[in-house]
């Protein structure tokens, strides 16, 4: 080992089971830039529990605020405790300023994290926090935050261990409950630590439950159990709802430690719950689950690597981040039992690989025909564009340009944009938006006025279940002079910097010859569509010349039908020259 890396290095793990398991995979990357360096993880009880046996992790020490190192003399003993160690680097994923104050004490010479709670004072190596205007997903926030380490590309899935006396354990007890190993299980979760606000009907998870034993039953021909889990102080909510399902349950509802947990939910053939930490639990060992989503932000902290499995209520006042509705929780009383239970056997499904498992009929599956044909086209579109970039202009590609747009009130999508980019989505796209935006130069609008008119825009898509990956924008006037005003590249460039992507896997689509000429400066396919400052007829007339798009639509649903389309022949003709030249 160079004498300049660290060798000792100090994780301080966030706080909440659910957080710390999204923080998981930048564990995994911080052991890969530092392969040789001795790993300790600092976490209160829970997560030190959850992180047991981790194969990255050398050790965990444990942080107990409510006894040990509980008031100042506690933390003096922490700190004490963590200066014996002689850590040379903490990492901080935990962004409070207790975490980096904590190190300081512990006289650790390099702490690094995000410069947030006012710590930087305290941060040898404060990271800027991001803050575009679409949040990213939490995995990739705590992965983003070791890139200026020298960790590149993407996150991979959390990953989540239990040994096979813990399996033997919980199996044993479950037995005593008349569950038997060869029984299926649905999971339940219905509570939420965080407040009612988060929580679904209990009459309604009952009711799904009911449902999906049923169809098991008749179609696998299986023994099917319902598992309750749930925090301290939800055991009546597991009660109430073992005593609606009127088959074999168990309540285990503040009756597990977090290792008994994980094994419990890693039988399960399916999680049925709200927001909570033992979905990422069940995702972390890739359980199907069915997330309910209220009054939290679905975007920053679905099941990750499970986009489908959310179902959540589009309404104007979500996501509120209130431990209590103050108003009718219509953000989860408008969610119907229906739409709660096809998304469980859509999960189930996917998770075996077939179609059809159920045999449904009615509103569910009015057609299987259609339906597995469309299933084939998404699992088609799935394979097309993973990895691949789709930079997308805004003002007369996505929406109407009536000039600068300085309120949310003036802004609305094209018909179609919703769904075309949910088909790209679909098809494993990254979806980034790049705009001019000199109105702010000009003094027409204000960067508040723009945040607001694109948080519009991310509620239009919300209601698609769509979400954008990024928003760059130019606020610069045109005789500034400045390298990310398109045609210039600043943009793209920076979305590679704060990426990792392959330009080479890109396509651009807009509406104006700058974004075809950007487009050819990136090496990116390039689309045309003429929705906004150029007719068919003008855009035909670039066809001669050096600005020609490698395609003209008349919208962006023609685009995104050909781009799919073109990706699908590219990827033929990789495989035919990798046959031809192994």
């Amino acid at each position: 080992m160079r004498s300049d890396l660290p060798r000792k290095i100090l994780v301080r793990a966030p706080n909440w089971i659910g957080d710390a398991v999204m923080c998981e995979p930048a564990v995994q990357g911080l052991r890969s830039l530092f392969p040789e360096a001795e790993l300790a993880m600092l976490a209160k009880p829970a997560v030190a529990e959850l992180f047991l046996s981790h194969p990255g992790l050398h050790s965990v020490l444990v942080y107990d605020d409510e006894k040990a190192h509980a008031g100042i003399s506690g933390k003096w003993s922490l700190a004490g405790m963590l200066r014996r160690h002689r850590f040379d680097l903490a990492v901080l994923f935990q962004n409070a300023f207790e975490a980096a104050f904590l190190t300081w004490l512990a006289g650790i010479p390099r702490r690094y994290g995000y410069a947030t709670d006012g710590r930087v004072f305290f941060l040898t190596e404060p990271v800027a926090v991001p803050n575009g205007p679409v949040p990213v997903h939490q995995v990739e926030y705590y992965w983003n935050l070791l890139k200026p380490l020298g960790l590149a590309g993407g996150a991979p899935l959390p990953s989540l261990l239990v040994s096979a006396d813990e399996k033997r354990t919980v199996d044993v007890r479950l037995v005593s409950a008349g569950i038997n190993p060869s029984d299926l299980i649905i999971g339940i979760n219905p509570g939420s630590t965080y407040g009612s606000a988060k929580r679904w009907s209990s009459d309604r998870f009952a009711e799904v439950a009911r449902r999906i034993v049923r169809r098991l039953e008749q179609t696998e021909s299986a023994h099917v159990a319902v598992v309750i889990l749930g925090a301290k102080g939800e055991e009546s909510l597991g009660k109430d709802i073992a005593a609606q399902l009127g088959g074999r349950s168990v309540v285990l509802s503040g009756a597990t430690s977090i290792r008994e947990l994980m094994a419990v939910v890693k039988r399960c053939r399916l999680l049925m719950t709200n927001d909570t930490g033992p979905m990422h639990v069940a995702a972390a060992f890739g359980v199907p689950v069915v997330a309910v989503f209220g009054p939290t932000n679905w975007r920053t902290t679905y099941p990750y690597g499970q986009e489908r499995s959310i179902v959540r209520e589009a309404v104007d006042c979500a996501p509120c981040l209130l431990r209590e509705c103050p108003i009718d929780h219509r953000c989860m009383t408008r969610i119907p039992v229906d739409r709660v239970y096809e998304t469980a056997v859509e999960q189930i499904e996917r998770s075996s690989g077939s179609s059809g498992l159920f045999g449904l009929s009615g509103t569910l599956r009015s057609d299987s025909n259609q339906t597995n044909q469309t299933n084939e086209t998404n699992q088609t579109d799935q394979k097309i564009l993973s990895g691949h970039t789709i930079f997308l202009d805004r003002d007369g590609t996505l929406n109407p340009d009536p000039g600068y747009i300085n309120s949310p009130d003036q802004y609305e999508l094209f018909p179609g944009v919703p769904e075309a980019l949910a088909r790209l989505k679909r098809a494993g796209a990254r979806l980034i938006v790049v705009t001019n935006q000199s109105g702010i130069a000009r003094g027409f609008l204000t960067p508040e006025d723009l945040a607001a008119v694109h948080m519009k825009l991310k509620r239009l898509l919300d209601a698609a279940d769509v979400s954008l990956d990024s928003i760059y924008f130019c606020p610069h006037h045109p005789d500034d002079g400045c390298d990310c005003r398109k045609p210039n590249r600043g943009m793209i460039d920076q979305a590679v910097r704060e990426w990792g992507m392959n330009l080479d896997q890109s396509y651009l689509i807009g509406d104006h010859i700058r974004d075809i000429e950007l487009a050819k400066r990136i090496g990116a396919r390039s689309v045309l569509v003429t929705t906004g400052v150029m007719s068919p007829q003008e855009a035909e007339s670039l066809n001669a010349s050096e600005s020609a798009p490698d395609w003209i639509a008349s919208s962006l649903t023609e685009a995104a039908d050909w781009l799919l389309a073109d990706a699908s022949k590219l990827s033929v003709r990789i495989r035919e020259r990798q046959v031809a030249h192994p």
